[in-house]
């Protein structure tokens, strides 16, 4: 049953799990940190035994499971915590099962997936996310950063990589976004930007914000899906993006990155991954959460780079770095708590508490991090050293203007949607 598999897993923390007969069972060695479960039916126990990665999370978004003590995240840290010594045990186990998992992304069922997600309320995301709407990891230069800070850093940092040594340089953005990170390319680099989007709200806002910042010749956005885009681009920049490609279209993706990438071009991936073996992605999470998603392995990256032509020129691992940024989204999102149940309803609370609060447990206690990887078709295209980067990013620290907020005036109506 459910207790007996925590009971197997569990060495360091403390949890207390009461039964649906009410008896509390304890479990761990009663160090921080510490949280109090309760199983409301009988028969939860044996569900969560069958299949404990989207059982868990169903269940707490049902009310099956509640936190009588501590919090959510408490509870999922204990058991994350523990889980990297769980190499042959029941959840390595199912994972191995499910390891062959390929996520399928045809043009249309990949904008069906991303509207699942990213066309829900625009009142949802002004809940927790920073001013420019930036919704992947931030980059946090020293731990007092604020979320607005480290996202403005995290756009100077992929820009300085991005080697623009010269305005005009025709750029795309896949996956733009609410066009946060284009904007702020063709403010600061003069790069000539386009960007595409499969969200019809991603879409209009992001038209509308260039528009508002009198940037909208040279940064415009439609709703397009990347392989029916043409190049050639000088640079090409994909954030958050690569989770939803979907295994099965992993080579389909880098023949098109080569095929619309200049021979003198940069490009640069920026893509959550795990840093261990390949396996499926959190089946609450794709069910729930993000369709179609998929995350990869360095080596699944850097073979199909190999496969396709493309030269991998730099590599950095962002550790802990979308664990603090999960972090101000969760603590935000939970202050506005009432607000998200105005907009949807209790059960859509939970649900989006356990996304928050799983990812970032994630990030902090497995084996989740984030991959920039940087391309080129020819081996002398950028610098032999990193130098560059560090003395671009520096000058643009000195010179950046910040973040383009949003205008009331261009922010689109609200829509309802179901989680």
């Amino acid at each position: 049953m459910f207790i007996a598999l925590l009971k197997s897993i569990v060495r360091d923390g403390s949890l207390r799990v009461v039964d649906a007969a009410g008896i509390a069972h304890k479990i761990g060695d009663e160090s921080p940190p510490r949280a109090v479960i309760r199983l409301k039916s009988p028969r939860l126990a044996y569900t969560l035994m069958r299949n404990p990665g989207l059982a868990l999370g169903e269940a707490y978004m049902d009310g099956r499971l509640t936190v009588e003590e501590g919090s959510l995240y408490d509870f999922l840290a204990v058991v994350a915590k523990n889980l990297k010594v769980d190499r042959h045990g029941w959840l390595a186990l199912i994972e191995r099962v499910t390891r062959g998992l390929k996520q399928y992304n045809p043009v249309g069922k990949a904008q069906r997936n991303v509207a699942h997600h990213y066309d829900l309320s625009a009142e949802l995301y002004d809940l927790f996310l920073d001013a420019d709407r930036q919704y992947s990891c931030a980059y946090f230069a020293t731990p007092g950063d604020s979320l607005e800070t480290a996202q403005l850093n995290k756009k100077r940092h992929i820009a300085a990589k991005l080697l623009f040594d010269k305005p005009g340089l025709k750029t795309l953005d896949i996956g733009s976004g609410w066009g946060g990170l284009g904007l702020y390319l063709a403010r600061e680099t003069g790069a000539d930007v386009t960007g595409v989007t499969l969200s019809t709200e991603q879409h209009k806002l992001s038209t509308a914000r260039a528009e508002a910042a009198g940037l909208a010749d040279r940064a415009k956005f439609h709703l397009r899906d990347y392989r029916q885009e043409a190049g050639p681009y000088q640079r090409i920049v994909s954030v958050g993006m690569f989770e939803h490609v979907g295994k099965r279209n992993y080579a389909e993706f880098f023949a098109k990155l080569h095929g619309l990438l200049a021979d003198d071009g940069v490009a640069l991936i920026h893509s959550i991954g795990y840093s261990d073996t390949p396996g499926p992605i959190n089946p609450f999470i794709r069910k729930y959460i993000f369709p179609g998603a998929d995350l990869p392995t360095l080596s699944e990256l850097a073979t199909m780079a190999e496969r396709h032509g493309l030269f991998v020129t730099d590599v950095e691992v962002l550790r802990i770095h979308y664990a603090e940024t999960l972090r101000h989204w969760r603590e935000r999102f939970m202050a506005r708590w009432a607000d998200a149940a105005k907009l949807y309803d209790e059960r859509f609370c939970r649900m989006w508490e356990f996304y928050l609060a799983l990812c970032e447990v994630g990030f902090r206690y497995r084996t989740t991090v984030v991959f920039q990887l940087q391309f080129a078709k020819r081996i002398d295209t950028v610098p032999i050293t990193r130098d560059y980067m560090v003395e671009r990013e520096r000058q643009m620290a000195q010179t950046d203007i910040g973040d383009s907020v949003l205008p009331q005036s261009v922010t689109p109506p609200p829509t309802r949607a179901t989680g």
